[in-house]
């Protein structure tokens, strides 16, 4: 697709969500029509508690996702398992032949949300990485070390040293998606990698740096991890996400947390995007004189990488002369969760378009 530089509407496949937290519960009701209504695929995160570790539990899971979804969404779960050191080969077999399982999500032991039952000791998945490169379905990393004297802005690139990097080359034919990049380090890392190994990139990452986390007293609902880092940083994944590139799509890392638990003593780690993040791409796409690039991003190098279909649907995006008014937060369960705001008015909108 060639836009002109003054391009205001245009059509584009409908998008998908290549790193998705729905949480369960209450949580899941109130969440998941934020995302369902905007995106044709989502990749689900499998740090419930307890974690989606077996098929048993990722098929338990989609059943509850299904009966949440609102009538007249389209919208599939596409369902993953957490990563442990007990992971039995076998069982990681039986859901991906099955077609249920996806992806395995690998998190580092108290890495982020809900990851205490992640891996410690690497080698000790090694056996599930060798079948998941025999049967080809992709590891998810979650990718920062958390050894307490590392500091947590340089946790991705150690991460990427000596774990990644001893990973990817053990193990040549596994796919493997960086998940939500944050850093210029692992955005060179999966340029030089070669075409097994991919990048999500969050639509939060694109916007701010850490200093809109701290500057003018602390924000946390800009509090995520991995931590938003230096503006050169920030540059570097918006140079990659517009750039066409294959390896880089969209995973907004969508990650909702009641406003109690994000606004206190020790609040937890995640921004909740769901709602607005196709009206912020598209004013950050503009910003870089890439509208052309924006369906690869969120629509087609994705599905490419995961060996599916684009989606069939398209979407309308259209330019307004006058600021959008969207939700602030939503309530859930007698709290709120508040929406992502990019400090800037957005302008575009979009609806579903024939195809």
């Amino acid at each position: 697709m060639s836009l002109p530089d003054n391009q205001t509407d245009f059509i584009v496949r409908r998008p998908d969500d290549w790193h998705l937290h729905l949480r369960d519960g209450e949580m899941l009701k109130a969440v998941l029509p934020h995302s369902s209504a905007h995106f044709g695929r989502a990749i689900i995160m499998p740090n419930l508690v307890p974690p989606v570790v077996k098929t048993s539990d990722a098929e338990a899971y989609l059943g509850r996702i299904q009966t949440a979804l609102p009538e007249g969404h389209h919208f599939e779960p596409l369902m993953t398992l957490y990563l442990t050191e007990r992971t039995e080969p076998a069982d990681v077999e039986l859901g991906v032949k099955s077609g249920l399982i996806k992806a395995l999500k690998l998190y580092p032991a108290g890495a982020t949300t809900n990851s205490d039952s992640g891996v410690r000791n690497i080698e000790a998945v090694y056996p599930v990485l060798e079948k998941m490169a025999e049967i080809d379905v992709p590891l998810l990393v979650h990718g920062e070390v958390t050894d307490a004297d590392i500091d947590i802005f340089d946790r991705e690139a150690v991460f990427i040293d000596r774990v990644l990097t001893p990973i990817r080359e053990r193990f040549p034919s596994l796919r493997i998606v960086m998940e939500h990049v944050t850093t210029e380090d692992g955005v060179n890392f999966v340029k030089g990698a070669g075409d097994k190994t991919a990048a999500t990139i969050t639509t939060h990452h694109l916007i701010i740096n850490r200093n809109a986390i701290l500057v003018g007293g602390i924000k946390p609902h800009y509090y995520c991890l991995p931590v938003a880092k230096r503006e050169k940083h920030r540059l570097a994944l918006r140079a990659a996400a517009s750039s066409g590139d294959g390896r880089f799509f969209l995973g907004t890392d969508s990650a909702p947390h009641s406003k109690s638990a994000k606004e206190c003593a020790c609040g937890c780690a995640g921004v909740f995007n769901a709602p607005n993040t196709v009206n912020c791409l598209a004013h950050v796409f503009e910003e870089d004189g890439a509208l052309d690039k924006l369906e690869a991003f969120m629509s087609l190098n994705g599905p490419a990488f995961y060996g599916l279909p684009a989606n069939e649907e398209r979407i309308r995006l259209f330019k307004t002369d006058a600021p959008l008014v969207l939700e602030d937060k939503i309530t859930v369960d007698g709290d709120e969760v508040v929406v992502f705001d990019p400090g800037f008015p957005l302008f575009w909108r979009y609806e579903t378009a024939n195809a």
